[in-house]
């Protein structure tokens, strides 16, 4: 019976060490995208096009490159693409991803789509677009608004985030639009996510802001910026790796302050939409995700 025992104890073992093998095994080919498990997305806005055709197509393609999470977009079909809330996410838990959050149009049926990405469990509702203003007033107002959708996402479990251009870093009437809706919107409700884009093509430093407001940016979009663009070219993308911003960099210094969720977004490309999503997936894997 010992004899037995002793048998059974070492074939268990044997049997938990092999399987814990083949996790670590698994784990390594899957590309955990760094030391800590990061994972990065993709901002659908960037396959828009593509979506639009074939939504169920372009998703699998999006998983194939690697993307684990998805930021979507509020199109003619919805944040949804035409399917229901539960309907896409038992696509996405097909297809190995997870949908983390979505721009949206925060002024039509706010309330409903903020329990239909709770239900799903989303964690984020963003404003993709407040607008420029003609005075300072106008970012004043943007908070109260930021602010109440906030409330609103926090009764359906979720939060609420604002997703900036470049105009919020440009300085009115003495001030700054982007520390106005900072200071002024409630941080236990209200996140940012920084588009490092549009901060470098306003002439602002990224890392300046994380520092300045390190509980703030909870989101990142991971987009460069033509090395050859002239300062006041707005229109300068490029695929990631290829331009000039120190993207690791500002992903290190976010990674200081908790586990920020980073999405790839490209608004435009030189080469097909879905051409760059693969190599920006590809710049990630490699480059970027390895080395936080």
């Amino acid at each position: 019976m010992a004899n037995n025992r002793r048998s059974f104890l070492k074939l268990t073992a044997a049997l938990g060490g092999g399987l814990l093998l083949n996790q670590v095994s698994a784990y390594d080919a899957a590309a955990n995208f760094g030391k800590k498990k990061i994972q990065f997305g993709l901002q659908l806005y960037t396959l828009r096009d593509d979506m639009a055709k074939d939504a169920r197509g372009t998703l699998k393609k999006v998983a194939d490159f690697g993307y684990k999470q998805i930021e979507s977009f509020d199109g003619p079909k919805g944040m949804f693409f035409g399917m229901s809330n539960k309907e896409f996410k038992r696509y996405m838990d097909e297809l190995g991803m997870t949908i983390i959050s979505s721009h949206c149009n925060i002024y039509q049926d706010f309330e409903r789509k903020a329990d239909e990405a709770s239900a799903i469990g989303m964690k984020y509702l963003i404003c993709p677009n407040y607008g420029a203003q003609k005075s300072i007033d106008g970012f004043k107002k943007a908070a109260e608004v930021f602010n109440d959708r906030g409330d609103i996402c926090k009764k359906a479990g979720l939060r609420f985030a604002y997703h900036n251009h470049e105009y919020s870093f440009k300085m009115l009437d003495g001030q700054m639009p982007q520390d106005v809706m900072m200071q002024n919107t409630n941080k236990d409700t209200v996140d940012y996510e920084m588009d490092i884009y549009w901060v470098v093509t306003a002439g602002e430093d990224p890392m300046e802001w994380i520092r300045k407001y390190p509980d703030r940016f909870k989101l990142f979009h991971m987009k460069d910026r033509k090395k050859d663009a002239a300062p006041e070219t707005r229109a300068a993308f490029t695929t990631l790796g290829t331009g000039k911003i120190d993207l690791l960099s500002v992903a290190k210094l976010a990674m200081k302050n908790g586990k920020p969720y980073f999405f790839v977004e490209q608004d435009q490309a030189d080469i097909p939409a879905i051409d760059a999503a693969q190599q920006n997936a590809e710049y990630l894997k490699n480059t970027i995700m390895p080395k936080l």
